[in-house]
């Protein structure tokens, strides 16, 4: 990999991502948070969506064509079910609640520690669009960057990648080397038609650990996802639900959680409610319950009454810095994704639909001209472990870079792993 001695400055969009393909001159320009950076806005418990009849007939057409148990994932979908924003950059939405983990690894107790580590993770929910809507497929090599600058003067620098088409897989990256933090992760979505409802399978873990402190000695933190689902596609409201269970577990600690993403029943229950048992080597440590959209909170063992976990209406989100576009690389998400954007954004179906299609026809010549040429592609800033599907970054965040007075010269280096 290109990423033997690199060096970022902070100025610029992250350390370690300019090395996939130059960006336009001009690349290491700061800025601020812009409109496009902004959080999307959240929607409501119940918040569903009523298609118009042109929608609903072209999705209707789609679903006849389909039965139940059909894997989704080479179904090309209508662009007003479209988010516009890249998965890619839709993982960001779990940073952006830092101050959850900023001092975590200084925690005396273990028990406190996976606690933190679970509110990091059930804070990351609450952060989606209006009405039932999906982000961007990323194609092949595709990536996203950004920064975070945070109110003490600590930054944090994200990268995540597309490194598999087919099937389809995208690995992550976020540090923050000043609050002694390190993130990564993949994500292997299967969609399957279900009849009413449509399930997004989101397989992969993510994986958190601390680098300074007691915390250090921890090991990781892994987390696995609930599954998505849209109801509705046939007929009544559609609305987007979590379901199933998720699992957050220390392995060094002997600490876990089983979180149970509730969907709601057709007489009764709530949309977005979770519940979950906290257990160490010695029994259970806690229960956890609420909505991951409003209000969670924690009952301790032995404590005198629930307190709160994480409140969503009342916390204040940091926004990330992206880069303008016309200083990023082709494949970086938000230019790659202009046309359809901006077509989307104007409600423009048509023109984002031939915009989609450019992207993708792009896609499969550039496929063919790799077969022609017995060339066979390969990710940039990830490699796999051989280990379940498990994706690592190809390079690693050097903690002694603290030394270089971070506070002053703002650097974060990576090197090749040794």
């Amino acid at each position: 990999m290109g990423l033997s001695n690199f060096v970022a400055k902070a100025s610029s969009a992250v350390g370690g991502a300019g090395a996939a393909q130059s960006p336009s001159k001009g690349a290491s320009v700061p800025h601020a948070p812009s409109n496009e950076d902004k959080i999307p806005e959240g929607a409501a418990a119940d918040d569903v969506e009523q298609l118009d009849d042109e929608p609903r007939n072209m999705l209707l057409a789609l679903i006849s064509q389909l039965r139940p148990g059909m894997d989704l994932a080479r179904i090309t979908f209508p662009v007003f079910v479209l988010e516009p924003r890249s998965m890619l950059e839709r993982v960001t939405d779990f940073h952006s609640h830092p101050e959850l983990l900023h001092g975590a690894f200084n925690l005396g107790a273990p028990e406190d520690r996976f606690i933190q580590v679970l509110r990091y993770y059930l804070a990351g929910w609450h952060i989606k669009p209006k009405g039932v809507k999906k982000p961007y497929n990323p194609v092949l090599g595709e990536f996203f960057r950004c920064r975070y600058d945070y109110a003490d003067g600590s930054a944090a620098y994200y990268i995540a990648e597309q490194v598999s088409h087919h099937p389809p897989i995208s690995a992550w990256y976020f540090a923050s080397p000043e609050q002694g933090l390190e993130l990564s992760g993949e994500l292997r979505p299967k969609s399957k038609f279900l009849g009413n409802s449509a399930a997004n399978i989101m397989e992969g873990e993510s994986h958190v650990r601390f680098l300074d402190g007691v915390g250090a000695k921890d090991g990781e933190y892994d987390i696995t996802m609930p599954n998505m689902y849209a109801r509705g596609i046939l007929f009544g409201k559609m609305v987007l639900e979590l379901g199933d269970s998720s699992i957050v577990r220390n392995e060094t600690l002997g600490l876990s959680c089983e979180v149970e993403f509730k969907t709601k029943g057709f007489f009764s229950g709530s949309y977005n409610a979770i519940a979950g048992k906290i257990k160490g080597p010695k029994g259970d440590v806690g229960e956890i319950s609420g909505h991951w959209n409003e209000l969670m909170e924690i009952h301790r063992k032995g404590g005198k009454g629930k307190e709160v976990l994480f409140d969503a209406t009342k916390a204040d989100v940091v926004q990330k810095s992206v880069s303008p576009e016309h200083q990023q690389a082709p494949n970086e998400s938000r230019r790659l994704w202009t046309k359809v954007t901006a077509a989307i954004k104007a409600k423009d179906l048509d023109a984002a639909t031939d915009a989609k299609t450019e992207i993708e026809d792009a896609q499969r010549e550039a496929a063919r001209d790799r077969e022609a040429k017995g060339e066979q592609w390969a990710p940039r800033f990830f490699k796999p472990t051989g280990k379940g599907g498990e994706w690592r970054p190809a390079f690693r965040c050097v903690l002694a870079a603290l030394s270089l007075s971070l506070s002053s010269s703002r650097l974060v280096l990576y090197v090749e792993p040794t």
